[in-house]
């Protein structure tokens, strides 16, 4: 028979078994209340980035669609005429494609919208489309998983979503031209876009990547081998008139890179280095400006 001493050392070695078996349980539902958390916090980020959007769009009178590209459903924001004299569809950038170096983000909706910041600066007849994943919901896009903002960002699969929603917008606007502007990765779009189409009259990139494999060697990250490169097809879009602009002090793709391209497409390419501009600086305040330098090539229209 146990003292009440030996009794109460019992017990305790009782309780704590018992926490032991329940410790599990225990961070089973902690991680639960994490991951649920996380994604309440993911979801009303993706949703402020939706209003945010909105109202920088409204004053230029761009309304939000969903148009389908491929597998995924696209977001766009709209503000033209049909059959204008000119449609200029502007392609977001690769958005928040990564929250650290090593570690892809769950959400690459970008926080800026740089690409919808200059649509919404044109003041003409325009088309903005996001890249896939960006701004619409996730459960309404199965198909978006990481690797279509990170190494197929550019991939044959991309391109052809992004070329499907282009030619839903041409075919219901036909406008009389055709011009594609993108922002740093909605750069490399625009023209592996116009290498495959037809109707592209002129291609215009801000701190356009138009050379993943130079960038990403001057970053020393991983190469995106699933991606198709743009300087690979510059010899395919060499009698589109194009002008390539750069900033000045941009670290992320260097001028040097921009220049590479711009020299390999020859005499229809022109580059405008901006000086005291980064790769994330305010270009939608110098975009109305830089759309009116003359296109190489067309002498007689900007």
């Amino acid at each position: 028979m146990r003292s009440g001493p030996q009794r109460r050392l019992a017990g305790r070695f009782q309780s704590g078994d018992n926490r032991a078996m329940r410790l599990p349980s225990l961070l089973r539902f902690r991680h639960l209340v994490l991951t649920l958390t996380s994604i309440a916090l993911l979801t009303g980020c993706a949703t402020d980035l939706v209003q945010r959007a909105d109202a920088l769009a409204a004053p230029a009178g761009l309304q939000r669609e969903q148009v389908q590209g491929g597998p995924f459903l696209l977001t766009a924001y709209v503000h033209a005429r049909p059959n204008a004299p000119l449609l200029r569809v502007y392609l977001e950038g690769d958005g928040r494609a990564w929250i650290t170096r090593n570690q892809v983000s769950p959400d690459p909706t970008p926080h800026t919208a740089m690409g919808l910041r200059l649509a919404a600066s044109d003041g003409g007849d325009v088309v903005y489309l996001a890249r896939p994943c960006q701004f619409t919901p996730m459960a309404r896009n199965p198909a978006c998983q990481p690797a279509y903002w990170s190494g197929l960002r550019y991939s044959p699969e991309v391109v052809s979503a992004m070329d499907e929603a282009l030619s839903h917008y041409v075919t219901r606007l036909q406008p009389a031209r055709l011009e594609l502007v993108g922002y740093s990765g909605g750069g490399a779009l625009a023209v592996l876009l116009a290498a495959r189409r037809k109707d592209v009259s002129a291609i215009r990139t801000v701190a356009g990547n138009l050379d993943h494999v130079a960038v990403n060697r001057w970053h020393a990250v991983s190469q995106m081998p699933g991606s198709l490169n743009a300087i690979d097809v510059a010899s395919r879009v060499a009698g589109i008139p194009q002008r390539h602009v750069s900033g000045a002090d941009d670290t992320v793709v260097p001028t040097a890179i921009t220049r590479s391209y711009v020299d390999r497409v020859g005499r229809c390419a022109a580059l405008t280095i901006v000086p005291d501009m980064a790769h994330e600086s305010d270009w939608d305040r110098a975009w109305p400006s830089l759309l009116a330098l003359p296109l190489p090539c067309t002498a007689q229209r900007p």
